[in-house]
Order: structure tokens, then C-alpha cells, then sequence
């Protein structure tokens, strides 16, 4: 019913930055929070950031100050700008999104199919 697209992952030298996006499609009549999620290999999934409809924001304590969360609600996609990159942030990363359903005025829970960054030292 909601599709969320991501891209702008790949490889990436330390101390490198990269962008991410996700573009949200469907049944939409409202995107509640949209974030990103990241989970390394042997690790859980952990929040990286999010970021309310009105633009309030949430970061992960390992990334604030170098990662920036923002979205375009006309477009409904979020984007991730990651800067000064260390190899700890080699992840998979999933774009969420808590939508409000159009049509039936349900809420749910959407994920992207994750993309891949790995930074390198």
C-alpha cells in the first residue's frame, strides 16, 4: 500500500560523506515520522534519526553532529546527509515511515528494502 524507495549508499573513505534519500509512494494521506534505521552485521537494528512532520528532530548519540536528517513533505522523501564518516557507520540502512493511510485512515509502519554504506579506513 506504501512503498519507500531509498538510494545514494555505496562505499566511501573515512572521514568521506554520502547522501541518502527515500521517497515514499501509495496510499497516502499523511507520513507521520519518517527516519532512518541502520543495522551492521551482528548488531540490531538501531534508530539514526528522525523526523516528525513539523520538522522536529531526533538523532542517535554516535551521529549527532555529523549526520542531518531533513524531508520534503511535497515530495514525501527524506534524505540523510552524512558527514565526516568512520567506519563504525558500515551498515545497512532502512528508511521507516508511520503512515496514515488514505482511504481507510489507518496508520501502519513501512520500511524500505535498505542500502548499503560502507565507509572504509
Amino acid at each position: 500500500q506504501v512503498q519507500l524507495v531509498e538510494s545514494g549508499g555505496g562505499l566511501v573513505q573515512a572521514g568521506g560523506s554520502l547522501r541518502l534519500s527515500c521517497a515514499a509512494s501509495g496510499r497516502i494521506l499523511v507520513i507521520n515520522t519518517m527516519g532512518w534505521y541502520r543495522q551492521a552485521p551482528g548488531k540490531q537494528r538501531e534508530v539514526v534519526a528522525d523526523i516528525t512532520s513539523v520538522g522536529s528532530t531526533n538523532y542517535a548519540e554516535s551521529v549527532k553532529g555529523r549526520f542531518t536528517i531533513s524531508r520534503d513533505n511535497a515530495k514525501n522523501t527524506v534524505y540523510l546527509q552524512m558527514n565526516s564518516l568512520n567506519p563504525e557507520d558500515t551498515a545497512v540502512y532502512y528508511c521507516h515511515a508511520d503512515v496514515t493511510l488514505r482511504g481507510t485512515g489507518f496508520r501502519d509502519d513501512y520500511w524500505g528494502q535498505g542500502t548499503q554504506v560502507t565507509v572504509s579506513k
